[in-house]
């Protein structure tokens, strides 16, 4: 792949993963083109790559979209992913090859680099990039699309994860860490319960913060906020 085809591919990977593009976001042709000095072919051949991949979707007479999330999609999505989640890490223990554990332990670096960084960024890429080497760990023809489709959904709707706002999300990006190194583990040990276990500790912590996002706390009026009896007494 050429270095502008490259580039197109992983900015617009990067941009999907961390909601900078936003679902069902449409994608210029022509504009991505003008950008990358790349003609439409190459442009064509990239969008036709990730919607192979699952990050876009290509509709007759409408173009290239970032793939939509809906309400059926984030339904779908909070049941089955701790189940392929779990099938993925049994497999990857059993069929894990040297290589991918060093790119694993490579992974892992980089995201811890990117916790002491501060990097949301990083971070979102980082953890996105530890999860898809445990599923060409699992080589599953079958299971490994299903996980890197449920991967990209998992970091556009917990992107606000890696974005720690208080103590508490930083203890739970510590931890999440911290899980990392013991899948590490699971899978130097050949431990197929152990990483199981991990996963759905993992998930619960995944799926706590994202339910945050999605179902925040409501604003409330200022002057309810300060508890003015005035603003009570004119209503």
């Amino acid at each position: 792949m050429s270095k502008g085809k490259n580039d197109l591919y992983n900015d617009l990977k990067r941009q999907i993963l961390t909601m900078e593009r936003d679902p069902d976001e449409a994608l210029d042709e022509a504009g991505l083109s003008q950008c990358y000095h790349l003609s439409r072919t190459p442009v064509r051949e990239v969008l036709r790559r990730l919607a192979g991949e699952g990050y876009i979707e290509i509709r007759e007479k409408y173009g290239a979209r970032v793939i939509p999330m809906s309400h059926a999609s984030l339904r779908n999505f909070f049941l089955v992913a701790p189940m392929i989640y779990a099938a993925t890490a049994r497999l990857a223990v059993q069929n894990a090859k040297p290589a991918q554990l060093t790119a694993l332990k490579e992974t892992q670096r980089r995201f811890q680099k990117a916790c002491l960084a501060d990097d949301a960024q990083a971070l979102v890429l980082q953890n996105n990039r530890f999860h898809e080497i445990f599923g060409e760990m699992s080589a599953n023809q079958y299971l490994e699309p299903s996980l890197r489709r449920l991967l990209i959904d998992h970091a556009r709707i917990g992107h606000t994860f890696f974005r720690p706002k208080n103590s508490e999300m930083s203890r739970r990006l510590t931890l999440a860490s911290e899980h990392h190194d013991a899948f590490i583990v699971a899978v130097e040990k050949q431990d197929e319960n152990a990483a199981v276990n991990l996963v759905f500790e993992h998930w619960e912590l995944s799926r706590e913060t994202m339910e945050i996002f999605i179902a925040p706390q409501g604003l409330k009026a200022d002057a309810l906020v300060n508890g003015s009896d005035d603003y009570l007494e004119r209503t």
